[in-house]
């Protein structure tokens, strides 16, 4: 399976490219008045709002580093049957890794609060973290993001 590689902090994690829409370089945002942590603002993609997540403030607590390998990751978002776009503001998101999706085992470790632990590979560089979107916010911010892009 092909998957999207972003590195952020010197943690490796990789994100099914079924899931990717499109790659866009690093783009002004709007700002969302009073948005949860981790919500960086909105773009507008073909006239619609899209919100979008700093994964390095949710994974890393602080902002993402404005680098030339930095850029928006459009997915697709799943809600329940539902699928919305969502944008990822990504750290050198610029390669891509072919692993089979058994290589990603569960690390026997339960999180308290999103993001949750998810399934790790091992390799000569280290651990790989497969990332799963519908696990990586808490439950009042994913249920809010879309609603927020509306009405901004």
């Amino acid at each position: 399976m092909l998957y999207l590689a972003m590195q952020i902090e010197g943690t490796r994690y990789v994100l099914d490219i079924a899931k990717v829409a499109e790659i866009l370089p690093l783009v002004s945002l709007q700002e969302l008045p009073r948005a949860p942590r981790g919500v960086a603002g909105i773009i507008d993609y073909g006239g619609e709002p899209v919100p979008v997540i700093d994964l390095s403030m949710v994974l890393a607590n602080r902002p993402a580093h404005r680098r030339f390998n930095t850029r928006i990751v459009m997915v697709r978002f799943a809600m329940g049957d539902d699928t919305r776009l969502l944008a990822l503001i990504a750290e050198r998101a610029t390669e891509t890794m072919r692993r089979d999706p058994s290589d990603f085992r569960d690390p026997q470790v339960q999180s308290t609060s999103p993001p949750d632990v998810w399934p790790v590979a091992l390799d000569a560089d280290g651990p790989v973290y497969c990332m799963d979107l519908n696990r990586l916010l808490p439950e009042s911010i994913a249920g809010s993001l879309f609603r927020e892009a509306v009405n901004a």
